[in-house]
């Protein structure tokens, strides 16, 4: 297992001062900044740079959000080599048209890795062999989802679309958390739907008739963190849990932390993901529930439908009596058993490292 706050010390830089001496290495450190004073940068004075690396694998790519990050890569660069550019590339925890446009606006050979995955892997150790949930076979769900909500607003207000959907479709009797304020920019939820009013004329009365903020039980504020696991009593009770993952619009593909706290707990999950999510986390050993219930949301590219069908599906297992929830659970056993044993029995380990490597050898040759 990689110790992710150190993946940048021992993994990347070793590796790449061994392979490719003349290569220059750029990240941002701690994890989650991605402003220009928290870039870093390893390297050699001792010989000729021909290359340089940057890592912006800790964050979706955001073009007007990151440029003043990625405009301050290419000055270091020139600041260290006396205005001579090397050749550039950059290792992206993402895939689809963002990686590309980026790659075209800075002439960088993109380079794709789960950064995500190992994170998690490192986050999550351990809840394999604690006692602060029952297993998924004792359980006896009466809620059908689960679904923490805390920043709303900015690259995140996709998640209003969703609440929206779900407090106009009377799903709110379920765990679900979200603030009347966003923590992050501080405006109020109503004010951020508001974006979103020619398509859903009646979004800002929603969200001023709901009864926001919406707390789990036991919190006196919205605590959320990557790196923990947590709301053990909502797990347990609930039949799916929905991540409301980082990024949903566009051609993309980016899956964080959020959706492996599923796994983690040994729950079903219904992603508010970007299209074709649900396939990208196949393509890594997990496997989802098509056949059980409906995921046909997933092939659905029309930003605005999915989250539709996603609201749809989450009413259809709301209008299940208790006992057809109960057999949806256990059909759903050992889906998620699978699941929990792939990414904490080593299969998963073994599938990132052998994709780090060939990455490492690509950029070799």
């Amino acid at each position: 297992m990689i110790r992710i706050d150190e993946i940048y010390n021992n993994t990347f830089w070793p590796w790449l001062d061994k392979h490719l001496p003349g290569t220059r290495t750029f990240f941002c450190d701690p994890p989650g900044r991605s402003d220009p004073d928290a870039l870093f940068n390893f390297g050699r004075d001792d010989i000729p740079e021909t290359d340089y690396i940057f890592l912006h694998d800790q964050e979706p790519v955001h073009l007007d959000l990151h440029s003043p990050l990625f405009r301050e890569v290419c000055t270091r660069n020139n600041d260290i080599r006396g205005g001579a550019q090397p050749f550039g590339h950059v290792i992206v925890s993402e895939k689809g048209k963002f990686v590309n446009q980026l790659s075209n606006i800075y002439g960088w050979k993109v380079h794709y890795y789960f950064y995500h995955g190992w994170a998690c892997r490192d986050w999550f150790r351990g809840y394999d062999k604690a006692f602060l949930i029952p297993r998924a076979e004792h359980r006896t769900p009466t809620k059908t989802f689960m679904s923490p909500n805390r920043i709303v607003a900015g690259k995140r207000d996709h998640r209003v679309l969703f609440l929206y959907n779900v407090f106009k479709h009377g799903l709110a009797h379920n765990y679900i958390s979200a603030p009347r304020v966003c923590p992050y920019e501080h405006v109020d939820i109503s004010q951020i739907a508001l974006k979103y009013n020619n398509i859903y004329p009646d979004i800002e009365q929603v969200f001023l008739a709901a009864e926001l903020p919406r707390l789990f039980e036991g919190e006196e504020t919205q605590i959320m963190t990557s790196c923990w696991l947590g709301n053990y009593k909502e797990a347990q009770d609930s039949l799916v849990y929905v991540p409301t993952e980082t990024v949903y619009f566009g051609d993309r593909l980016h899956i964080t932390e959020k959706t492996f706290k599923a796994i983690a707990l040994e729950m079903p999950f219904v992603l508010l993901a970007p299209a074709h999510s649900l396939e990208y986390m196949r393509s890594y050993g997990f496997r989802t529930f098509d056949g059980i219930f409906d995921e046909s949301y997933d092939t659905e590219t029309d930003d605005f439908k999915r989250v539709e069908k996603v609201t749809q599906l989450l009413k259809d297992l709301d209008n299940l009596t208790a006992e057809e929830r109960q057999q949806i659970h256990r059909a759903c056993l050992p889906i998620v058993q699978h699941n929990f044993e792939h990414f904490y029995g080593g299969a998963f380990d073994e599938v990132l490292w052998q994709e780090l490597i060939n990455m490492l050898n690509g950029i070799h040759s």
